[in-house]
């Protein structure tokens, strides 16, 4: 062999040894990237842990919390609110009966005609309309004169399945989703505006009776209508539950944001003054989502998306089980995994870092106007995990769901199964997480109720009547609720309680309310 091939065959050598040793650094560099990432997974899969022992201790935190709530005003972190039903439908309800469902920047009118027990629901018609943005931040006047006025078009439009008693007057149940010091059943003064609404310093008649302010409008529409109950949706979502089943003790909201409500004994409110009412029973709005205890499995990226929230230190339970901030949980997870170990390549995707850009690309628009014009959570209808679900739900060989989400929402291309795997397993820890608290909360309701055990002088049934876009369209999170639920609970007594879902509760369980408290119901008793 020549010289000339001798050296060329060295040079071959070389360049063969340097290229081993590059792709045997490269190996090695992406070998250490990969086990960064899976660290990272790990840490925050173990600090979600919720372990039917912790679930219990949760389970606990909640009815120490519900009594301090129940025993005085602001001697707890749940404001265990009086709502003043103390008649829940019972079926035997009868009449035209109006609902509004005011709670956003949208509201919807419904009217029902009840049968009673043989009929029920016999006819129903609703319509939705927007509400103007200048009306938002005008006036109290002007908002409700506007309010008022589609009301009475919508009155206009009875037709012949509906029927009004002669010598009635129309009566309505108004739900109102804003924070509101409920005063009876047919007053409450607004504490402040939320979601869009009063903002730039404009003042909205804060501190109002928000039924007399409705009312007077009315009456300056020429509309005789009379608002025969004030509630929230989580009471609605209730009493829709208990007309068409009677063994609904409590109501959960599972959407955007998160709340409980149930049937308490009013022997049990110390800090219920007045009279106690016929039925003997109350029903308690908790606001469950303040809820917070050290029990909790709170992560460094929970307490990170909390301080970069509108209401940092408020809703800690809400922000770790519900549809709005779920998706954000797993873009703040994959973010760390993107900047300490390169997940998705050299360079962190500039999209992962934009907050809640992991959510329902048909409600962007109207957040981005709710986060803007100070939104608080509480929009029950609707669910932000969309992509998140999506992603967790998808079956195929190649997770090909997975792959187009990251691409189309995150602009990240060519990922590997590999990583889409990982990617699955992240909305599983976080699903989980949320589902298996959102059980420990609804555990806490049947102990303090004592409906966790078996009497042996009757055997009982329990419904929870359930709403909520996460709940509802999010399949993985409803079927781990359900079966944690059973966990918490011994098997004779799971047995016994059972989850219904209540639809649309925040409109019709309004009207069954304004039936139930009808001012002609004595009328008809007698």
């Amino acid at each position: 062999m020549g010289k000339v091939a001798v050296g060329a065959a060295v040079i071959c050598a070389a360049t063969v040894c340097a290229a081993a040793a590059l792709i045997v650094r490269h190996r090695m560099r992406s070998s250490g990237r990969w086990a960064r990432a899976m660290a990272i997974l790990r840490e925050f899969e173990e600090s979600c842990g919720a372990p039917v022992g912790k679930l219990k201790q949760v389970a606990e935190a909640m009815i120490v919390e519900m009594h301090a709530g129940l025993a005085s005003e602001g001697g707890s972190k749940l404001k265990m609110l009086i709502s003043y039903v103390d008649n829940l439908p019972t079926g035997d309800e009868k009449g035209l009966f109006y609902a509004l469902d005011l709670g956003g920047t949208n509201f919807r009118v419904l009217r029902v005609q009840l049968g009673g027990n043989d009929g029920r629901v016999v006819n129903q018609e609703f319509i939705e309309v927007s509400i103007p943005p200048h009306l938002m931040v005008g006036t109290s006047d002007a908002l409700f004169d506007y309010i008022a006025a589609e009301l009475a078009k919508f009155v206009a439009t009875e037709s012949q399945g509906f029927h009004l008693s002669p010598g009635r007057q129309r009566e309505l149940g108004f739900t109102f989703s804003f924070p509101v010091k409920q005063l009876s059943i047919t007053s409450g003064t607004l504490m402040k505006w939320t979601k869009g609404f009063s903002i730039n310093g404009a003042v909205i008649f804060v501190g109002q009776d928000v039924v007399a302010e409705l009312t007077k409008a009315m009456e300056r529409q020429g509309l005789d209508m009379r608002v025969a109950a004030l509630v929230n949706d989580t009471i609605g979502t209730l009493a829709g539950g208990r007309y068409f089943n009677n063994d609904v003790i409590a109501a959960v909201i599972l959407g955007t944001g998160t709340n409980a409500a149930y049937v308490e004994r009013a022997h049990a409110i110390p800090k219920w003054h007045g009279l106690l009412p016929k039925s003997g029973e109350m029903v308690i709005n908790m606001e469950w989502g303040n809820f917070r205890s050290s029990h909790l499995p709170v992560t460094e990226y929970d307490n990170a998306l909390d301080v970069e929230s509108l209401n940092p230190g408020e809703q800690i339970f809400e922000k770790i089980i519900s549809g709005m901030y779920l998706g954000d949980i797993v873009r703040r997870v994959l973010c760390r995994m993107a900047e300490e170990a390169a997940f998705f390549g050299d360079t962190v995707p500039p999209k992962l870092k934009v907050p809640f850009i992991l959510r329902c690309k048909a409600t962007i628009a109207r957040l981005n106007l709710l986060v803007v014009y100070n939104y608080m959570p509480g929009l029950s209808c609707y669910c932000l995990t969309p992509d998140m679900s999506a992603m967790h739900h998808d079956t195929s060989s190649d997770l090909r769901v997975v792959g187009n989400k990251l691409k189309d929402i995150l602009g990240i291309s060519n990922t590997s199964l590999k990583t889409r795997k990982v990617v699955v397993e992240l909305c599983n820890i976080v699903a989980t997480r949320g589902a298996r608290l959102a059980a420990a909360g609804i555990f806490g309701i049947l102990k303090k109720l004592g409906r966790d055990t078996v009497r042996e002088e009757e055997k009982q049934r329990t419904v929870i009547a359930m709403d909520g876009g996460l709940y509802e369209h999010y399949t993985e999170f409803s079927k781990c609720l359900e079966s944690t639920l059973q966990e918490l609970l011994e098997k004779e007594v799971s047995e016994s309680i059972v989850i219904e879902h209540s639809n649309d509760g925040s409109g019709i369980g309004a009207s069954l309310l304004a039936a139930s408290h009808s001012q002609y119901l004595e009328v008809e008793e007698s």
